[in-house]
Parts: structure tokens; C-alpha cells; sequence
């Protein structure tokens, strides 16, 4: 019987039901910037859904999430100058950042509850063709988890907002990715001679970054179903208060009081409360503005899983 993992589930592994050591380094992040504790949460919610979609057993599931979840913690020994730096890298800058590898991995070697999860920081930059960092692996020396939590970090580093940079879209960011699991190209017969074991690998792996488009897939029909149930919200909201508003304008153009007093009554049939029969035709734009909106919106996301769906790793 497969075996499955829903990561909404309260028995899925989430930040607060991790181990206290773990949860300690978590809240060690949380001082480093703005971005780093989220975009840890966001790689290991990512990665956990990966996971799912990979068919892998809920064992493997947590433990890979878990990796996930430290895989930045090296960080926090990063200088905030280069952490925190408000434009691009200088190269030695950046060698500098690329060494929260091997500091993260030195942190859970050291400690006994962090050191089955040292794959986590230690080769999560390492890149199938043998172009990452720390080591420069290929292909299967690197850890599979490893491997996953590469694809998901790569896709929230690169869709997250950051203060160096703007936001790139979803399909862009596809794309980049799209390029990244592609074979490099090839200068010379000596490169390709030694390169002849992954001279059809890229970065990433394509399988994973194949799943990972399921995972967005589903999320966005998620983000979908939540906005139109929003948008059925709106049409009630919007009947109602046009109700309202016909007695609004009855009782307004009436000259008689008693018939004013039945309007009057019958608006706060249709009004909430806390609501001022005055402002009932902003509250109508206000609403058709919003309704409209979010209309766009889900057309706008449907749009994007077709999108999604026509692209070729």
C-alpha cells in the first residue's frame, strides 16, 4: 500500500514539532535579516512536498524535511556585511557566503541531535554536473536528499523578493530552472573527455524539477479554489448590499414618514450591523472593485498552470 504524507496534516513535521535542539537553532536564524528563517521555512515546506510527490516513505519525508529546515543554519556565522549586503556579491564576498556550507555541516557534526541531519547544510549547493560547492561532487556522490532540498532552495531563492533584488515571476523562474538542469555546453574534446559521466547533467535533477512543477501546479489550483470561494463571497456580499440599497433609494425619495420608518427597517434586514446606510454605494464599488480584482487574478492563475504545462525539461 503507497504510502502518503500531507504535509497540512497536524502530524506532518513542521517547525514547532522539531526537536528542541533544532527549534534552538531555528530561533538562532530568526536575528540573522527579514529573509533567512523565511525562506528556510518556505524550502522545507517545499521540500516536504517534493518528497510527497516523489513517493517517498514518510521516514524518509521527515528526515529530508528536517535536513531542509538547516540547511542555512551555517549562516548565522556569515558576516552581516555579506549576509545582509543590499546589492550583489563581489566574488570574494561570495566566497565568503559559500562557506555557511561547511560551517553548517561542522555545526551538526559537533552536536549528537543535529548530526543525522549534516547532509541538510553540507551538500545542498552541490550540483549534479559537478559545478557546486563545497566539494564540486557529481551525480550520485551527492545525497539524494541533497538533491531535493537543491531544487527547492533554488526555486524560493529565486521567486523570493529580496532587498538586492525584484520579484521574478513564476514561469521566469521555471525557466531559469528549466536551464539549470540542462547539459553544459562542452568547449573542447579534453573538457568533454573528462566530463564524460555527466556531460548529460545539468545542475539539477530533472525528475525533481519535473515534480516540483506538480507541487506548484497543486498549490496554485489550491490558491485558485481559495480565491473563488472568496469571489462567491463578493457576488453574496454585493446582492445583499444592492438589496439594501433599493430600499436606500425607496426610502430617500418617499415623503411619507411612515414609509421611511418601513425602509428604514427593512435596509437593516440587509446591513450588518456596524455598517452606515449612508456609505451603501461606496460599499458597492468598493466590492465590485475588489470582486473584479480578484476575478482577473484567477484568470491570471489559470492561465499560469497552463503555462506550467506546456514546459520541457
Amino acid at each position: 500500500m503507497k504510502e502518503t504524507f500531507d504535509f497540512y496534516n497536524s502530524t506532518s513535521i513542521k517547525s514547532y514539532n522539531l526537536d528542541e535542539r533544532i527549534r534552538y537553532q531555528l530561533k538562532m536564524l530568526d536575528g540573522l535579516d527579514n529573509f533567512t528563517r523565511k525562506h528556510t521555512d518556505n524550502v522545507a515546506n517545499i521540500t516536504c512536498r517534493l518528497c510527497e510527490k516523489l513517493n517517498m516513505t514518510k521516514g524518509f519525508t521527515v528526515y529530508c524535511t528536517t535536513c531542509a529546515y538547516l540547511h542555512d543554519i551555517g549562516k548565522m556565522f556569515i558576516p552581516p556585511s555579506v549576509l545582509q549586503k543590499p546589492s550583489k556579491l563581489t566574488d570574494q564576498e561570495f566566497e565568503i557566503m559559500k562557506t555557511h556550507t561547511t560551517i553548517g555541516y561542522k555545526m551538526c557534526m559537533n552536536d549528537l541531535k543535529l548530526r543525522p541531519y549534516a547532509a541538510g547544510p553540507y551538500y545542498h549547493h552541490e550540483a549534479l554536473n559537478g559545478t557546486g560547492y563545497p566539494n564540486g561532487l557529481t551525480a550520485d556522490k551527492i545525497p539524494y536528499e541533497a538533491q531535493i532540498i537543491r531544487v527547492a532552495d533554488e526555486f524560493e531563492a529565486i521567486t523570493a523578493k529580496r532587498q538586492y533584488k525584484s520579484h521574478i515571476g513564476i514561469i521566469d523562474a521555471l525557466n531559469i530552472m528549466i536551464s539549470n538542469a540542462q547539459p553544459s555546453k562542452i568547449n573542447n574534446m579534453s573538457d568533454a573527455i573528462k566530463n564524460l559521466k555527466v556531460a548529460n547533467l545539468g545542475k539539477i535533477d530533472k525528475k525533481i524539477l519535473k515534480t516540483l512543477f506538480k507541487v506548484i501546479i497543486e498549490d496554485t489550483e489550491y490558491e485558485i479554489a481559495s480565491r473563488i470561494d472568496y469571489v462567491n463571497f463578493l457576488t453574496e456580499e454585493i446582492k445583499r448590499v444592492e438589496s439594501a440599497r433599493k430600499y436606500y433609494n425607496k426610502m430617500i425619495s418617499t415623503k411619507s414618514e411612515y414609509k421611511r420608518e418601513y425602509f428604514k427597517e427593512e435596509i437593516k434586514c440587509y446591513l450588518k450591523p456596524h455598517e452606515d446606510p449612508e456609505k451603501i454605494p461606496q460599499m458597492i464599488d468598493e466590492f465590485k472593485i475588489a470582486y473584479k480584482a480578484r476575478k482577473e487574478h484567477i484568470a491570471k492563475l489559470y492561465d499560469e498552470i497552463k503555462q506550467i504545462k506546456k514546459l520541457k525539461v
